[in-house]
Formats: C-alpha cells, sequence, structure tokens
C-alpha cells in the first residue's frame, strides 16, 4: 500500500509531506484548494507523462516521491528482483523530477528508470478511477480494455494484438511481392546494372571522409610544408632568447614571492615550448608534396560524385544506397521462393492468431457473465434495479486477424422495463451514466491485485441516498484494500477511516495548498461544511456528528 507521498514544488503546492493509512482515506475541501494535486502528482511517479507547466512558478524544478510497503506483495518484489532494482526491507521508493525546462527524470528504489518501468510498477500497485471514467466509458475501445481487465487477460489481448499486427504486415507484403511479379523482369535488369556498378566502385566504410581531408592537405601541401618550417625555424631562434630570459631571472639579486612565480612559470614555459617544438619536428618529418597521390584521389572522388549524381543521393549515402539496391536485387532473384516462404509464415501466423483469440474469446464469455451480474447487483443498490446490463460480444464478420481479438465489446442497457438494451451513449442519462461507470468501477476492482486503489471525484453527479451507498460500497472496497477517495460529498467523507483535508492560503503572489489529517472534532466541522450553507449551525454539526457515528 501507499504510506507517505512527498511533493516539492509542483502546481500550487510549495510542499507536502503525507503519511497515509490503510483502509479508506477520504480527500476533501473546496472547489479550486487542489484535492487532486497529490494524486496527479502520484500519477506522475507510477507512469504519467509529465509537462513543465506544472511546476510551481519560481521553482528550479519538481520533485515528487512515494513510498510503497510491498511486504505482501510478491509480483511486485519478484518484479523488482528480476530487474535488481530490489532494495533491503520491504519498501519500493518510485520518485519523478521535472524541471521547468520541461526535462523530467524517473528513479525506481534510486536507479535511473524508464516512463514504461515506471508505469509497469506503477500498474501493480496503484489502480487509478478518475472523474472522467463515465465519458471514457462510452467509447467502445475503453468498454474492451475493461472487460479484459477483469478477465485478467490484459497481456493475452496485447499478444492477440501483436499477432494479428504481424499477420496484416506480412499479408500486404505477400500482395506488394505478387503484384510486382509482372514488372520484376525489367526492374531486375535495371538493378543488376545499377549493383554492378556500385560493386565496382566498392566504396568503403569512412573512405570519402578520409579521401576528402588527405585531397584538402595536399592541396594545401606547399602553404602547410613552408609554414610548418617557417615555425620550425623561428622556434629554434626563439630557444635561445627564453634561455636567457631564465638566465637573466636566475641571478639571486632577485628575491621575492613574485620571482618565485616568475621562474616557475618561465620554467613551464620552457618545458612547453621544447615539447611543442618536438611535436612541431614530428609534423614537419611526414609533411610531402605528391602530386601522383593528389592525382589519384581526385580522380577517385570524382568517380565517387559522378556516380552519386547518377544514382540522385548524396555521395555519403552512397553506400546505404547500394546495400538497398543489392537488398532489393536479391528480393527480387529469389522472389518465387520468398513467395512461397511467405504464404507458409502467413499461414502459421493465421493458426496462431486463432488459438490466442480463441483463448480470449473464452476469457471474455466467462468474465463478461460475472461482470455482468457484479454490476447489476451493484446498480440495484443505486436505485437502478430495473436496468438490465449486458455485455454483447459479436463475432466479427470478417475473418481476417483483427488487433481486438475475434470479437467486437459493447456494454448495452435498458433502463426502462420492457425496452430492448441500447449503447450506453444512446440510453443512459448524465446522472445513470455515472453511477454504471462506478458500478463497472467497482465490480472491476474486486478482481484487481493492486493494493492501492484510488477514485478521483467518481461520485460526480451522485446525490442523496444514493451517495451513502456509494460512501458504503468504497468502505467495503477499503476493507481488502487501500482506498483514496477525492469526494464532495458528505455521505462518502463521513464513510471514510480516514480523513484528509486540502485547503488553500495565500494572496495574488503566490498560492499555497495545504493537507491535514483530520481528528474527530475537525471531521465535524468539515463534513458539517460539505452538507452546505453559509453559516455551520449547532444543528448542522449535531446532523454531521450523526452522519461520522453512523459512517
Amino acid at each position: 500500500m501507499l504510506k507517505q507521498i512527498t511533493i516539492q514544488d509542483y502546481a500550487i503546492v510549495a510542499s507536502l509531506d503525507i503519511d497515509l493509512d490503510s483502509g479508506m482515506t477520504v480527500i476533501t475541501g473546496e472547489t479550486g484548494a487542489g484535492k487532486s494535486i497529490m494524486l496527479d502528482a502520484l500519477g506522475l511517479c507510477v507512469g504519467d507523462r509529465a509537462d513543465a507547466r506544472t511546476v510551481r512558478p519560481g521553482a528550479r524544478r519538481a520533485d515528487i516521491t512515494a513510498i510503497f510497503d510491498i511486504k505482501d506483495h510478491k509480483e511486485v518484489q519478484g518484479w523488482l528482483a528480476q530487474r535488481a532494482l530490489d532494495l533491503p526491507g520491504d519498501e519500493c521508493v518510485l520518485r519523478r523530477v521535472i524541471g521547468a525546462d520541461g526535462r523530467a527524470k524517473a528513479f525506481i528504489n534510486g536507479t535511473p528508470a524508464t516512463l514504461a518501468d515506471c508505469a509497469a510498477v506503477g500498474s501493480l500497485l496503484v489502480d487509478i478511477h478518475s472523474q472522467h471514467a463515465h465519458q471514457s466509458l462510452l467509447r467502445r475501445g475503453n468498454q474492451r480494455a475493461l472487460l479484459d481487465a477483469s478477465a485478467n487477460a490484459e497481456d493475452l489481448a496485447s499478444e492477440v494484438g501483436e499477432i494479428a499486427r504481424k499477420w496484416h504486415g506480412l499479408s500486404d507484403q505477400l500482395e506488394r511481392m505478387t503484384g510486382q511479379s509482372q514488372t520484376d523482369t525489367a526492374r531486375l535488369d535495371l538493378l543488376r546494372y545499377q549493383v554492378s556498378e556500385l560493386d565496382e566502385l566498392d566504396l568503403s566504410s569512412g573512405e570519402l571522409q578520409q579521401l576528402e581531408v588527405e585531397q584538402k592537405q595536399l592541396l594545401n601541401a606547399d602553404f602547410i610544408i613552408d609554414s610548418a618550417s617557417e615555425a620550425l625555424s623561428i622556434c629554434a631562434e626563439q630557444a635561445g632568447q627564453l634561455g636567457r630570459v631564465q638566465q637573466l631571472m636566475a641571478d639571486e639579486r632577485h628575491q621575492g614571492s613574485a620571482v618565485s612565480n616568475i621562474k616557475e612559470m618561465l620554467e613551464t614555459a620552457a618545458i612547453q615550448f621544447q615539447e611543442a617544438q618536438q611535436e612541431l619536428l614530428g609534423y614537419t618529418d611526414k609533411l610531402e608534396r605528391d602530386p601522383a597521390r593528389l592525382q589519384s584521389i581526385s580522380s577517385r572522388l570524382e568517380h565517387i560524385y559522378d556516380l552519386a549524381r547518377k544514382h540522385r543521393v548524396m555521395p555519403e549515402q552512397l553506400m546505404e544506397h547500394h546495400a538497398r539496391l543489392s537488398a532489393e536485387l536479391t528480393a527480387i532473384e529469389g522472389g518465387d521462393q520468398d513467395l512461397e516462404l511467405l504464404q507458409a509464415e502467413l499461414q502459421e501466423c493465421h493458426a496462431d492468431y486463432k488459438t490466442l483469440a480463441g483463448k480470449l474469446s473464452s476469457k471474455r464469455v466467462k468474465a463478461a457473465k460475472k461482470l455482468t451480474v457484479q454490476v447489476s447487483a451493484t446498480l440495484a443498490r443505486l436505485a437502478m434495479e430495473h436496468c438490465n446490463f449486458q455485455i454483447v460480444l459479436t463475432q466479427h464478420a470478417d475473418t481476417r486477424p483483427d488487433a481486438t481479438g475475434a470479437e467486437s465489446v459493447e456494454f448495452m442497457i435498458s433502463t426502462n422495463p420492457g425496452s430492448p438494451p441500447g449503447a450506453l451513449a444512446k440510453i443512459a442519462s448524465g446522472g445513470e451514466l455515472s453511477r454504471i461507470s462506478l458500478a463497472l468501477q467497482v465490480a472491476a476492482a474486486e478482481s484487481a491485485t493492486a493494493p492501492t486503489m484510488i477514485f478521483d471525484e467518481v461520485d460526480v453527479g451522485i446525490g442523496g441516498g444514493i451517495a451513502e451507498i456509494v460512501g458504503d460500497l468504497l468502505s467495503q472496497l477499503g476493507e481488502r484494500v487501500q482506498v483514496l477517495c477525492v469526494t464532495h460529498l458528505a455521505q462518502v467523507a463521513c464513510k471514510g477511516a480516514n480523513h484528509l483535508r486540502v485547503t488553500k492560503s495565500g494572496d495574488a503572489a503566490a498560492v499555497f495548498t495545504h493537507v491535514n489529517h483530520l481528528h474527530e472534532a475537525e471531521r465535524i466541522e468539515e463534513i458539517a461544511r460539505m452538507q452546505g450553507g453559509l453559516t455551520i449551525t449547532e444543528s448542522t454539526r449535531a446532523h454531521a456528528r450523526e452522519m461520522l457515528n453512523a459512517g
């Protein structure tokens, strides 16, 4: 479970250090106070993408650390151990740093990590349900993903998608190769000629750059040799002058720290001068004028440039172009054999797809039945007992492999007895959709393995007695896993085992967010505030106290 989260300079948070407990923790506060900021920050630790705009104005970076207790979570322990990221003890520490310049870094147990790794381990630690889940629920792709998650078939669904995409790639390749067969003869003659002349050129890696450097040196040989020789002569003349300067300053009548510094610098200068003279001597010994070599290099370069123009590529791209043409020539020359191999691979791929897609279909059918029963039971508790909720699996008419599996998945509902079920977007109202979404999330959470469940204002659009039932559902879920719930409803807030209140302070120059653990008296005041009204009366407090005692 999540033990602690520390936030520095993120959004309107200057500094927060929050300890968390097991069970259900509710997070409340005025609108705009930043109730969701803590959960947004946690999302960054578990793989969400960063935005430099979330760094607090004036700060160099935002720094977020989340510490999880993984004592009873063998899967996370195994994941960390497999990647040599485990630490002594029973903790997993995820850290994210976002610079004001937009650069972001991620760490797992102090070791730099990729965003993909943070997301992978994060999915084992935290399951986040956002306040917009009821909107995303309208998309059939999200419905399918939710069913696959409930079926514990996400990896299998990913495999099905991967092998379907492979089949389509092979199919497209086969179609291209078959269509090209009639035009291959003319193309073959051209390729043979082009590859032959590039074979004859026999350009080696790095040769072009080496020839251009050597040509430039030979073209400037006269200047290079003359100037280097003159420099060597000047060095010989000036060596004596430097020695004379050292001799003059070596007289014992020169005293003081300044003289010592001068002597030391002169000695260093003399050593460096001698070393430079030796290097210059070695350099001039290697220099020579070689008109024949210059002619040879120029001819070779001209041949390279001519072929590059002919093939319409840059000279430095000739080797890559040669390799590409050679590969195409080989593919066409072995076309018939390749076609047979490709057809065999395509058939094998299709057989593998059918096997995997069949397994996925079986899991989906089983999970759909179970999820339907769970959602229907929860909807009944949410005053939607007359709803007819169904998960419809429809086999694709096209028998070709589909990345989504062998069937489409659609959630359908009838909110009135006797009416035929229809798509959620067409049948359910906003309030009904919120309750359906919550029922699905609670049902999916029952089968989830993450030790921490986060619900960010999933009770939007719900009120009255239904809100109390929502609180009961989340509270019951909190008996099995750690639940963090951002809510604006007093009926939900009073069900929490722990209560955090988010407040905001500041002025036009700076705004600060604070999070406090509430004790009994403070919870009464907060529940009373959440019930509404400009003035909190003793009657309001009494009602709040009654709600907390009942919760």
